[in-house]
């Protein structure tokens, strides 16, 4: 097949094609509608600050490459599993293609009670109405994902009260998010291009963000030693998702990592 950039680009174009029909099924005016009804956002940057590091438990039924991880989870269940085992947030893939997520796994998380990220390419305004008036508390934007809108939806998921989880992958994507605003910034230790990880990513990034910058390292934590390390380095709070979905035990898993026995 062609390489793992274009399936990056991939995953981009039926984002695109996702996002159009999505706006002539549900033009905004009617999710403006829709937030009326919606409970205001439950701070999800707010929860991160307590324990160092705060865990971020993961609902992501596949991944592109390693196809199904927990192909019958079922995301009310495990937030509240999550919960339990003492995550601070929730994420939920909202991805159909290549993560068999959907926003409906977002409206049946949220009722656990924890904030909860919406994991998707956001790339468009209207994709942050639609994280609100499903009851996301906070969405992701992918630096690399996005050109000069960077600061817009930043500011337009502020507008929201939704908090924005910047990703970035190096030196030069973390300028940028900082020069737009970002205050929550995530470091993405799987390089998108290739899709390998480097685990010492985060750690090497961790000195250049400012004081009053959260850090979040995301995938490829599995152990409680790889949390310990981040912590020390001053990584406010680790995303885990293949290690606690495909775990027998979610909440014993998620109390492991965070070294609770």
């Amino acid at each position: 097949g062609r390489g793992v950039t274009s399936l990056l680009d991939d995953l981009l174009a039926a984002t695109r094609a996702r996002l159009a029909a999505a706006r002539a099924a549900l033009p905004a005016e009617v999710l403006e509608q829709r937030l009326a009804a919606q409970e205001p956002p439950r701070g999800f940057a707010a929860a991160l600050a307590g324990a160092r590091p705060a865990l971020i438990a993961e609902i992501k039924r596949a991944s592109p490459l390693k196809g199904p991880l927990a192909p019958g989870l079922n995301a009310g269940e495990l937030a509240r599993a999550y919960a339990s085992g003492g995550a601070a947030a929730l994420s939920v893939l909202t991805i159909p293609d290549g993560f068999s997520g959907s926003l409906d796994d977002l409206g049946a998380a949220r009722a656990a009670g924890l904030p909860v990220l919406r994991k998707d390419f956001t790339l468009d305004p209207y994709q942050l109405l639609e994280a609100r008036a499903w009851g996301a508390d906070a969405v992701l934007i992918v630096v690399r994902t996005v050109g000069d809108e960077l600061a817009e939806l930043i500011a337009g998921a502020a507008a929201l009260g939704l908090d924005a989880l910047v990703e970035v992958h190096d030196e030069g994507e973390l300028g940028r998010a900082l020069d737009a605003g970002a205050e929550l910034i995530g470091v993405n230790q799987r390089d998108l291009a290739s899709f390998e990880v480097d685990p010492g990513r985060a750690l090497r990034l961790a000195p250049l963000v400012p004081e009053g910058v959260t850090l979040v390292a995301l995938s490829g934590v599995s152990r409680r030693s790889e949390v310990e390390a981040l912590a020390a380095a001053g990584v406010q709070a680790v995303l885990v998702g293949e290690a606690l979905v495909t775990a027998s035990d979610p909440a014993a898993e998620l109390r492991a990592l965070r070294g609770v026995t």
